[in-house]
């Protein structure tokens, strides 16, 4: 219970932020028509504590953005679980090897339909998201990228092999 409200303050704390800050990623003109972000139930089922494997090798990789450019980042390390007794592996990245946060950006079943387009992302930080020297990977705190609000914003699209055959009903929904 504690997690669900967790996250539900979170939510609110977001909604509040989109709504009335000037760094907003909803455009001016239409903040007065704002009044939440869509999000699925919180669901615990999605929110696994997992081992992170590291990759020896850090492979570079390059992801295009919304805007046709380049981004370069290092696959960092992976999760592996299960969804709907289908076997995932989730890649995880970094743009630079001293940077602590890890990105985890995904694609699924739901994108397009019930989920922006071009996927989701998680963010993690060891501070943050560890519990007992395993990381908490939550999708019930998968959220929309700025570009999926306005065309301003340069967003990385999600890297193929981050593309899940399963439906993650968890996180941020469509915003229109």
């Amino acid at each position: 219970m504690e997690i669900t409200n967790k996250i539900e303050a979170e939510r609110k704390e977001k909604d509040s932020f989109f709504k009335m800050h000037p760094q907003s990623p909803i455009p001016y003109e239409k903040r007065n028509d704002f009044t939440a972000l869509n999000y699925y139930p919180i669901k615990p089922e999605f929110r696994f504590i997992l081992e992170l494997r590291e990759h020896k090798d850090k492979e570079r990789i390059e992801v295009e953005d919304n805007k046709g450019n380049k981004q370069e980042f290092l696959r960092w390390e992976e999760f592996r679980f299960e969804v709907d007794g289908k076997q995932i592996i989730l890649q995880a990245y970094k743009a630079n090897p001293n940077e602590e946060r890890l990105w985890v950006p995904f694609r699924d079943s739901t994108n397009e339909k019930e989920t922006y387009g071009a996927g989701r992302y998680i963010d993690l930080e060891s501070s943050r998201d560890k519990e007992d020297d395993k990381w908490i990977l939550d999708f019930n705190l998968a959220y929309n990228p700025f570009c999926a609000y306005s065309e301003n914003y340069v967003c990385p699209f999600i890297p193929p092999e981050n593309w899940l055959p399963v439906k993650v009903e968890a996180g941020e929904k469509k915003y229109r």
